[in-house]
Parts: structure tokens; C-alpha cells; sequence
């Protein structure tokens, strides 16, 4: 008998444990059809994926299991990419894999190699590159990189470049262009290529750097360590977009035998990242998880059981949501967001209490005790809470406004403010004019800094538009990441203390007491002068007498800085898109966070090469000595857009990727002509003059270059004769190159090539 007994205890065990077992697996999640491998090594295939027939939607999520690796790889083939898999997420859309890295390394002038993993670009075929998760890096101190995409016939380019003189330059965990360079990618790649190029062979940096390197991806934390690192990795990962056909929800509903999204929990939308007629997506209904491609795919979320719930006491799940209750003595729906627990009063109702009199409500339930004894009682406590209360407070208050102050205090040091009130103390004029503004008083003007009130964005910030007392301000938010750029905020408050110009933007004063640094300036209404030249719509507008006055304003401005400030300044980043201009188009230039103070015993100072690409002075980018003429090579470049109304760099102009050598080389040739802005040929005397003065201004020594104050007085001159004798527009503009400026420019005739249409995003 006792060892039948053990027997029957022993099954009745069994029994419950394989009970448990099966509502364990009745409950496990579901995430490939029946029948069908759901796992490949240790990475998850949901459906619509699979790797069998019938086991995935369509051709296009096909998944390639490799048994020959340790553990098996999940491999995705699209025309001749074949991408290791390493995530597939059915919620969000996204599937992550390996992509390739490209380098290209020098021993001295020699290239040594240039290898992109096996391949040399990335085909995702339907599938789409994620450009809210990934970015494209170059790292290197010699590198210009570019990537080129496409999405359906359309080809979009973008690029950086990243150059450093030394390895002490280099700033780990910053990739703002020295030693590794960072840009956003367009939305709605299908494929990309990329391009990697040196301007020196990495002659001057080849026993620390002899490679560049170029990849999209959506982890990177950059170190100087990657310089040799890289050349060991052969991928890093990225993220891709995935949607279920071409169609809208509304137009898949219609016919069930093909819509997706077949679990009765699901819903479909359409991501906010993928253009019309893109496809949708399945995601299972609130108070569910799980895949809802698949029937019964989507399941209960228990949020009582996970504490995902909202509510102040007791949970209790329910089939799609939860809900709330309160213990004894209380009421209320129980959720922190609604009505929570509350205290029942049973005193004042004599059906829920048993006292024949005195009875005290206390939390959650009731006494009943003698009337003088309870209120002696809550009087002592009413009294000894208060004054608990009263001190905690006191404390608590005192202490906050004492870490606020120490706070703002060093907030205040980090930002550099007894350094910059040093350089400000004895500078006339310097303190007068400028505020110190509240970090309240920005907030309030910003509407705590909404996405609506961008201006436009930096290299060291971004810029805010604001409402203060009734005035219209422009707030210029840093993005302090290091000390170097501590000093570029510094050194703009600075520049800008000692100018006083009509066609200078005015600082109106800074916010130091924050972690981010602010800057506040006048308001500028109607944009930069590169918005306004290269805006088809806005650029007919902008006739030869205004583009004169712009670049005569603009000229004077750079003369006065350089010699006739208290102490001279060169601005070192002078580009069509740092000159801000007002309702009647005057000029004002901006943006002085690269610029520098030449006391008069200096002709050249010595910095870390920065400015924008096409702009930068060639003597300047190879020896690192900036000088006045760095400023005049500069605007010759922005002579040369307002005549041409062409980008400074791109991709469109034949042979050549600046502006400034292709303006050159069409004055050489005699084919100025073809270039010109057609809205310019009016003027074609004046345009001859203000050609030959930018060619004298882009003149490669810095040397034999004019000054800004001789460049101000030519176009000043211009601006007079342009006055006495106006010109008179021709309608007819094809006559008029012929006649006008075929004689006075020397014009020759050029052809250009219109086979691919490009369009850079």
C-alpha cells in the first residue's frame, strides 16, 4: 500500500507539472507559421521573414540560414548583396545588419589599398535605409568622404571631410570634423556607394593615420584608437526600414487575402518615415504584444503581473487591459491617473460604523473613543506636525536654493564667465551694451525652446527664434561637448564686443548660468544670403543692383574688421550662408565663432583648420596660417555665387567640385557667359569688372590677392557709377549675352553633360 500511495502521489505531480507545462507553452509567444523554423543560430525569423517555402510573405523576405558558421548566420540577399542579419523586429519595422566598412590607405604618395569588404555598394532592393537610426562617418585626418543613394530613379549625394594636423587635435568623443566627420543621411535609400578621397595621400599624418575610412551605421563612439582599429574590422552594423507592399491601410483592407495583418488583435499604419505608396505596416492593439502577422500572433500583455500597470494599489488583469481596485476602507477607481484610492468616512455615515457616539475616522477605517481625550491627542499632533513640517521645509528650501546657486555658479566657470568678464573688463564700450540674460527669460522667449523656433542649425549650435518685451530676438544655443568649444563661444561674445557696425548683427547679450551657453542677437527677417540666391523663387528677385549693394555692404564690413576695429578681426568664416538680410535686402554678416583677434604686431595666426567646404582658403587648408587674406579668398568665393547663383561646392559643375575653380577656369577659357545668373546679363560692364575683381580676390597666394578695403572701395565705386548711369534690362536675355557680354567678357562656347540627372539632397 505505501508504495502504491508513493505511485499515485507521484503521477497526481506529473499530471500538474505537464498541466503547467502546456499553459506555459499555450502562452508562449508565436512568431513563425506553424510548422516553420523560427530561429536560425541565435538570431529570431518572425514572419513575414523565413527561410523555407511557404514560410515567408513574399521573395522580398526571404532569410538564408548558413549552417556552415558556429552558431548558423541568418543571411538577407538582395540582388548581389548578401547582409549577416543580427535582429529582426516585427514592431518596429526595422532589420538590423552587418554593413560593409570602405578604406583607403597610403605609405607615403603610394595607395597602398582600397578595400570595401567584397563589395562596392549596398543594394536593400524594396527595403529601405533607416535615417533616424543610422548616420555616415568618415574617420581620418587627410579624408573627404561621400555617399551616394538611391530611392526608386532619384540619386541623392552628401559628404564631410575631417582634417587634423596632429594627434594631440584629435577630441575623443566628438566627430565635428577633426579626425572623424559626421552627416545625416537622406530618408528613403534604397542602396548606397561610397567614395573615399585624400588631399595630401596623408603625407603629413602617415605615421599615425596612413588609412581613411568611410561606413553608415547606427552605433559609433569615436577615439583616436580607430585610426589602426578599423583596418581590423570588416563591418559594423545598421538599420533598415521594412514595409509590407506598395499600398495604403485603406486600400490593403480591401482585399483580406492578401492584407498582412491577419491576427484579430492587429492594427496597420503607415510609418511616418516612408513617402506615399511606400507600404504599411502590422502592429497588435493596445494591452497586446507580440507578432501580428501571424493568427493568434498577438497576445495579453499582463501589466499586473509586469507592473506596467497604472494603478495606486491593487491590480488585476484583465483580456487586453487591467483593472484597478481599492482595499478595504477606501474608494476611488483605484489609478494614479484617475480617481485614486480614497479614504471612506465611516464616521459620517452611521450605517458604516458601530460607535453609539465619538466616533473618529481614521485611515482606512474608524475607532470610537472618548471625545476629550482624541481631540487632546490631535491637537498635540496638529501642533507637532506643523512645526515638523515648518522645519523640514525651511531645510528643504534652503539647502535647494543653495545647490541652485552652487549650480549656476558653476555653470557659470564651465562656460568660461571670469574668463570672458577678464577680457571684457577695460574694453569701452564692451559691458554697456551687453545683457546678461536669465535662463528663465530665454526659456519663456523660446517657448522653452520648441522645434517650431529653429532658425537653422551650426556647426556649434543652433539658433532659436524669440519673443522678449515685445522684440523679436534670435537666440544662438551652443552645443558645448568640449573645452575647444567653450572657447569658440568665448571668442565670440569677445569679437563681437569690439564691433560696431550697421551691417554687423548686434549681440544683444548672453546666458551663462546654464549648462548650454546662449547667446541672444537681433532678429534677422528674411533669411541668408544663400537661401535667397539659390531659392529659384527668391533668387529672380534679387536683381544686379541689389546683389551689388549686398556685396559692397558685405565687403565694408570685412574692411572695417580688418582695419578698423580697436584691434583687427578676421572673421574666418565668411560664406553666402553667415550673411543674414533684412525686408530691403541690407546686408548682415553673422556668425563669428570661428573668428579671431590679430593684434597689429601679428600678420598670421596659427589655428586648427575649420570653415566650410568650397569657402576655405587653399594657402590657409595647407598651412594652417590664417590671415586677412584667408577672409578675402572667402568673399571672392561669394562674388562668385552672386554672379553665377551656383552652389561654392557640388557635384554638377563638369571636371570641377568648387565653384571657385570653375569660375577661374570659365574666365580662362573665355565661357564666363554660360555660367552667369540670367537675370544678371543687363549689367554685363559691371559684371565684367566685379569678374575680374573676385578672380583677384581667388588668386591662390594669399599675397598677390587685394585688400578687403580695396575690394570695398571698387564696389563702392561700381555702386556710384551703377547710380549715375543705370542700366536698362533687356527682355530679350539670349540677344543680350550675345551682344553684350560675348564682346566685353571674351566669351568662348563650352558644352556641358545632361545625360544623368542628379539631385542633391
Amino acid at each position: 500500500m505505501g508504495c502504491l500511495r508513493v505511485q499515485l502521489i507521484t503521477l497526481q505531480i506529473l499530471v500538474i507539472l505537464s498541466s503547467v507545462a502546456i499553459a506555459a507553452q499555450a502562452t508562449a509567444a508565436i512568431i513563425a507559421k506553424p510548422g516553420c523554423d523560427d530561429h536560425c543560430g541565435n538570431v529570431s525569423i518572425p514572419y513575414p521573414f523565413g527561410m523555407t517555402q511557404g514560410c515567408y510573405l513574399d521573395d522580398v523576405f526571404l532569410i538564408t540560414c548558413d549552417n556552415s558558421s558556429i552558431p548558423p548566420k541568418p543571411i538577407y540577399g538582395s540582388n548581389e548583396s548578401n547582409l549577416n542579419v543580427t535582429k529582426i523586429d516585427v514592431v518596429e519595422g526595422q532589420l538590423h545588419i552587418l554593413n560593409y566598412i570602405a578604406y583607403d590607405c597610403y605609405a607615403g604618395m603610394r595607395r597602398t589599398a582600397t578595400r570595401y569588404s567584397g563589395q562596392t555598394f549596398l543594394d536593400l532592393g524594396k527595403f529601405t535605409i533607416s535615417s533616424t537610426k543610422n548616420k555616415f562617418t568618415a574617420v581620418g585626418c587627410d579624408t573627404y568622404a561621400v555617399v551616394r543613394g538611391w530611392k526608386d530613379t532619384k540619386i541623392c549625394t552628401t559628404g564631410c571631410f575631417s582634417i587634423c594636423d596632429g594627434i594631440d587635435s584629435v577630441v575623443n568623443g566628438s566627430c565635428s570634423g577633426i579626425g572623424c566627420c559626421q552627416v545625416s543621411i537622406p530618408n528613403g535609400l534604397q542602396g548606397i556607394n561610397l567614395t573615399l578621397s585624400s588631399y595630401y595621400n596623408h603625407t603629413d599624418i602617415i605615421d599615425f593615420n596612413p588609412c581613411s575610412f568611410a561606413f553608415v551605421t547606427d552605433e559609433f563612439n569615436f577615439s583616436s584608437n580607430l585610426f589602426s582599429d578599423l583596418q581590423h574590422e570588416t563591418d559594423l552594423p545598421l538599420v533598415a526600414d521594412w514595409t509590407i507592399g506598395n499600398e495604403t491601410c485603406e486600400v490593403a483592407q480591401k482585399d483580406q487575402t492578401s492584407y498582412a495583418c491577419v491576427d484579430k488583435k492587429s492594427t496597420c499604419y503607415e510609418p511616418d518615415s516612408t513617402t506615399p505608396g511606400s507600404g504599411y505596416r502590422c502592429n497588435c492593439s493596445a494591452g497586446y504584444r507580440g507578432n501580428p502577422y501571424i493568427s493568434g500572433g498577438c497576445q495579453d500583455i499582463d501589466e499586473c503581473a509586469e507592473g506596467s500597470h497604472n494603478c495606486e494599489k491593487d491590480c488585476i488583469n484583465t483580456v487586453g487591459n487591467y483593472n484597478c481596485t481599492c482595499p478595504p476602507g477606501y474608494h476611488g477607481d483605484g489609478r494614479r491617473d484617475g480617481e485614486r484610492c480614497q479614504d471612506i468616512d465611516e464616521c459620517a455615515n452611521p450605517s458604516l460604523n458601530k460607535c453609539k457616539k465619538n466616533c473618529f475616522n481614521t485611515v482606512g477605517s474608524y475607532t470610537c473613543r472618548d471625545q476629550s481625550r482624541v481631540i487632546k491627542l490631535a491637537v498635540g499632533l496638529a501642533i507637532g506636525s506643523t512645526a515638523l513640517l515648518v522645519g523640514i521645509s525651511w531645510l528643504y528650501f534652503g539647502f535647494k536654493k543653495r545647490k541652485l546657486d552652487n549650480m549656476r555658479k558653476t555653470f557659470f566657470e564651465q562656460n568660461g564667465g571670469p574668463k570672458l568678464q577678464k577680457l571684457l573688463v577695460g574694453r569701452e564700450g564692451s559691458t554697456e551694451s551687453i545683457r546678461i540674460f536669465t535662463a528663465k527669460e530665454l526659456e519663456k522667449a523660446s517657448n522653452n525652446y520648441d522645434r517650431s523656433r529653429i532658425l537653422g542649425r551650426g556647426g556649434y549650435g543652433t539658433v532659436y527664434k524669440g519673443e522678449l518685451a515685445g522684440k523679436t530676438i534670435a537666440i544662438k544655443k551652443f552645443k558645448i561637448v568640449d573645452k575647444s568649444l567653450t572657447e569658440q563661444f568665448i571668442n565670440e561674445v569677445v569679437v563681437l564686443s569690439q564691433i560696431n557696425h550697421r551691417n554687423v548683427v548686434k549681440l544683444l547679450g548672453c546666458c551663462l548660468e546654464t549648462q548650454i551657453p546662449s547667446l541672444v542677437y537681433e532678429f534677422v527677417n528674411n533669411g541668408t544670403l544663400f537661401h535667397n540666391i539659390h531659392d529659384n523663387n527668391k533668387a529672380s528677385v534679387i536683381s544686379w543692383d541689389i546683389r551689388l549693394r549686398i556685396a559692397t555692404e558685405t565687403a565694408e564690413v570685412l574692411s572695417y574688421l580688418h582695419s578698423a576695429a580697436s584691434t583687427p578681426i578676421i572673421h574666418g568664416d565668411v560664406k553666402s550662408a553667415n550673411i543674414l538680410l533684412d525686408d530691403k535686402y541690407t546686408a548682415k554678416v553673422s556668425d563669428f565663432g570661428a573668428s579671431r583677434l590679430a593684434p597689429s604686431d601679428q600678420t598670421q595666426l596659427s589655428t586648427i583648420v575649420q570653415g566650410t567646404l568650397g569657402y576655405l582658403d587653399p594657402e590657409y587648408l595647407q598651412t594652417s596660417q590664417m590671415t586677412e587674406k584667408s577672409d578675402v579668398y572667402s568673399f571672392g568665393v561669394v562674388l562668385a555665387e552672386l554672379l553665377t547663383g551656383k552652389n561654392a561646392f557640388s557635384f554638377d559643375k563638369p571636371g570641377e567640385r568648387t565653384l571657385a575653380t570653375y569660375f577661374l577656369t570659365s574666365l580662362k577659357e573665355g565661357s564666363l557667359v554660360n555660367i552667369l545668373d540670367d537675370i544678371l546679363v543687363h549689367a554685363a560692364e559691371q559684371l565684367e569688372e566685379v569678374a575680374n575683381l573676385a578672380m583677384r580676390c581667388l588668386t591662390v597666394k594669399g599675397d598677390e590677392r587685394p585688400t578687403m578695403k580695396e575690394v570695398a572701395m571698387e564696389l563702392e565705386a561700381l555702386m556710384r557709377k551703377a547710380e549715375k548711369h543705370p542700366w536698362i534690362s533687356n527682355e530679350s536675355i539670349t540677344e543680350e549675352k550675345k551682344s553684350l557680354l560675348g564682346e566685353q567678357l571674351n566669351v568662348g562656347t563650352s558644352t556641358t553633360n545632361a545625360s544623368e540627372e542628379v539631385s542633391y539632397c
